[in-house]
C-alpha cells in the first residue's frame, strides 16, 4: 500500500511540475514567455516565423539530447567492459595464488 501511495504521490509530483513549466514558456512561437526573458527578436514578433523559431530551437535540444544519451551509453559500454576485464585479470590472479598454495602444500 505504501509503495502504491509513494507512486501515485511521485506521478503527482511529475505532473504538477511539468504544468508549472509549460505555465512559464506559454505558447512556444508566442512571443516571450512568462519567465520575463526575451526569445530573441523573431520569437518575441510571434507569429508563423516565431513558431518555425520555436520548432527549430525544440528539434535542436532534442537532437542534442539524443546525442548525449548515445555518448552516456557507450561511456556505459566502455566502463562495463573495462570492468569484465578487470575480473578476468583478477581471477587470473585468484589462480595463480591457488597455484601457489597448492605448490606450497605438496612440498610439505
Amino acid at each position: 500500500m505504501a509503495r502504491f501511495l509513494t507512486t501515485s504521490h511521485f506521478g503527482r509530483c511529475v505532473a504538477t511540475q511539468i504544468r508549472m513549466a509549460s505555465d512559464q514558456l506559454g505558447e512556444l512561437g508566442k512571443g516571450a514567455g512568462k519567465g520575463g526573458g526575451g526569445g530573441g527578436s523573431v520569437r518575441e514578433a510571434g507569429g508563423a516565423f516565431g513558431k518555425r523559431e520555436a520548432a527549430e530551437e525544440e528539434r535542436y535540444f532534442r537532437q542534442k539530447e539524443k546525442e548525449q544519451l548515445a555518448a552516456l551509453k557507450k561511456h556505459h559500454q566502455e566502463e562495463i567492459d573495462h570492468h569484465k576485464k578487470e575480473i578476468e585479470r583478477l581471477q587470473r590472479e585468484i589462480d595463480r595464488h591457488k597455484g601457489k598454495i597448492r605448490k606450497l602444500k605438496y612440498d610439505d
